[in-house]
C-alpha cells in the first residue's frame, strides 16, 4: 500500500460541486486514491506511515484535463504563420504525409512532457492521418504516454474525403472509408480500457465535415455507440467551414452533425467558434460538449468561441492547447489564462472570472473527456494533483487571492505534479523520463522532418 501526504498547502482548490478551498489544505492520497483532504492535517491514523509533501508556498489544483490535441505536430512548429485554417491546412498536409511511428512516438513524448509540466494531468489525442507504411503511429504514442505517465484518451481519427472528391486534404493522406472504420474499430478493442480509474481510454474521431465524407461520419458515431465509447471531431472552427457545408450540405456544420447521428451525451466537439443561438440550444438539448481552444483559434485568426453564451446555456466545456503546429505551445494553464482573456475581449470585464476559467481547465475537461473520477480533489476521486508555487517573482504581489494569481499572473510551470498518486514532475523536474534527451530527440526527428520537406512553411 502506497500513501502520499500533500501537507499545508496555502490553499487546496477542490473544484468540487461548492467551489470549496481549503486555506492550510491537506491531501492523503493512498494507492492512487484521494482518501481524505480538509484544512489542518488528517486523522493520524488515515497517515500512518504516509511519505509527506511539503505543499507550503503552493497552491494545489485538480490536475488539468487537456480536452483536444494533435500530438505530431509538435515538431511542426511556427509553419504557415500568416495563414488561416485551410490554408494552414494546405501548406502542412504535404509535410505531414511523412508521418511515422518514430515521429509519432517522440512528438507525443515530447508534447506529453510539455503539457505535464504546465499541470496537465489528463490529455486527449486526435491523430487523424494514417500514411501507409507509416507503421502502428497509435501505438506508439500510446507507448509515450506510458513512459510520461500521463493519463490519456487518444482519438483514432480519419479521413477519407479527398481533393478529387471534394474535401480539402490531399489525395495522398486519406484513407479508404472500409479501411478507415476496421481500423478504428480494431483500435478500440485493442486499446480501450473502460475501468474505474483507467489510464488509457480510447475515442473515434473522424476528423471533420469537410474532410470525411456523410458516411464516415454517420458509420463512425455508428460505431462508437456499438463499442461504448466517445465520439469528437473538429466543427464550426471556421467561417469557411460554414460556408463549406452551407454550400456542400445546405445546413451549419452543428445542423449537419445533428442529421449525422453525430450529437449526444457521448460526443465532444473542438473549436465551436461560430455558433449561432440555434446551434447553442441544440448542443444544450443533446447534451454535447465543446473543446475550446483560445490559442489556436487567435493564431489561425479563427475568431471568438462564444464560451459565455455555452457557459450560460448549460453547455459542458473544456479547454484543449490543440495541436503544438497551430498554438506553437502546450501549456495548459497558459491555455485557462487564455479562455479568461478572450471571453472578457468578447463579452467585457465581467464575462469570465479566474476560478470559473480553471474550472474549464479541470471539470469541465473532465466533462467532455466522459470522467467522473478526474478534475475535482475530493475523497474517491484519482490522485490528481498539480501544484503550483505561488512564492517567486512571478506571483509577487498576488497575496491578496494566490488561486487568482496562477491565473492572472503570467502562468509558470507546476512545481509538483501527480497522476495516480506518483509524481510526474517534482520539484519543477519531470520526474518519469530525462527532459534534456526528451528535447535531443524532438530536435533530431524535427530536423529530419524539415530537411525532408527542404525548410517547408
Amino acid at each position: 500500500m502506497s500513501r502520499l501526504l500533500v501537507s499545508g498547502c496555502d490553499v487546496v482548490v477542490t473544484m468540487d460541486d461548492a467551489g470549496t478551498e481549503l486555506s492550510g489544505g491537506s491531501i492523503l492520497v493512498e494507492d492512487g486514491i484521494i482518501r481524505w483532504v480538509g484544512a489542518g492535517s488528517p486523522p493520524a491514523a488515515l497517515a500512518a506511515g504516509a511519505d509527506v509533501l511539503d505543499g507550503r508556498g503552493c497552491v494545489a489544483i485538480p490536475g488539468l484535463v487537456n480536452a483536444h490535441h494533435h500530438l505530431y505536430q509538435v515538431l511542426t512548429r511556427v509553419r504557415a504563420q500568416q495563414a488561416g485554417l485551410f490554408g494552414w491546412l494546405t501548406e502542412l498536409y504535404p509535410v505531414w504525409a511523412g508521418l511515422d511511428a518514430e515521429w509519432a512516438r517522440v512528438a507525443a513524448a515530447a508534447g506529453l512532457a510539455e503539457l505535464a509540466r504546465s499541470g496537465c494531468s489528463t490529455s486527449t489525442d486526435h491523430p487523424y492521418i494514417f500514411p501507409t507504411g507509416a507503421g502502428d503511429l497509435l501505438a506508439a504514442e500510446i507507448e509515450a504516454a506510458r513512459t510520461i505517465g500521463l493519463r490519456f484518451h487518444p482519438c483514432r481519427g480519419s479521413m477519407d474525403l479527398g481533393a478529387s472528391s471534394g474535401g480539402l486534404p490531399p489525395d495522398a493522406v486519406v484513407e479508404d472509408t472500409d479501411s478507415a472504420l476496421a481500423e478504428t474499430e480494431r483500435a478500440v478493442r485493442r486499446f480501450h480500457d473502460p475501468a474505474p480509474g483507467s489510464m488509457l481510454r480510447v475515442a473515434i474521431a473522424p476528423c471533420s465535415p469537410f474532410s470525411a465524407s456523410e458516411r464516415l461520419m454517420k458509420d463512425s458515431a455508428l460505431l462508437a455507440r456499438r463499442l461504448g465509447v466517445r465520439l469528437h471531431t473538429h466543427v464550426a472552427e471556421t467561417a469557411d467551414e460554414a460556408a463549406f457545408c452551407q454550400e456542400r450540405f445546405g445546413c451549419r456544420p452543428i445542423e449537419l452533425l445533428d442529421r449525422l447521428g453525430f450529437l449526444g451525451e457521448d460526443v465532444w466537439l473542438a473549436h465551436g467558434v461560430h455558433l449561432s443561438s440555434e446551434d447553442i440550444g441544440r448542443l444544450r438539448a443533446t447534451g454535447t460538449g465543446i473543446a475550446h481552444c483560445p490559442t489556436s483559434n487567435m493564431r489561425l485568426g479563427s475568431g471568438i468561441a462564444p464560451v459565455r453564451e455555452l457557459l450560460d446555456a448549460g453547455v459542458q466545456v473544456g479547454l484543449g492547447v490543440d495541436g503544438s503546429a497551430s498554438n506553437d505551445g502546450g501549456h495548459l494553464l497558459g491555455e485557462v489564462r487564455q479562455a479568461l482573456l478572450v471571453a472578457r475581449g468578447r463579452g467585457g470585464p465581467g464575462a469570465m472570472g479566474a476560478r470559473e476559467a480553471l474550472r474549464l481547465g479541470t471539470r469541465g475537461g473532465a466533462a467532455c473527456l466522459g470522467r467522473d473520477d478526474v478534475g475535482s480533489i475530493e475523497p474517491g476521486k484519482r490522485g490528481d494533483v498539480a501544484l503550483f508555487d505561488v512564492t517567486g517573482l512571478a506571483t509577487a504581489g498576488v497575496e491578496a487571492d494566490p488561486v487568482a494569481g496562477i491565473v492572472l499572473a503570467w502562468p509558470q510551470p507546476v512545481r509538483h505534479l501527480l497522476v495516480e498518486g506518483r509524481f510526474v514532475v517534482r520539484e519543477w523536474t519531470l520526474a518519469t523520463a530525462d527532459e534534456a534527451a526528451l528535447a535531443a530527440e524532438a530536435h533530431r526527428v524535427a530536423r529530419r522532418i524539415a530537411a525532408r520537406t527542404d525548410g517547408a512553411g
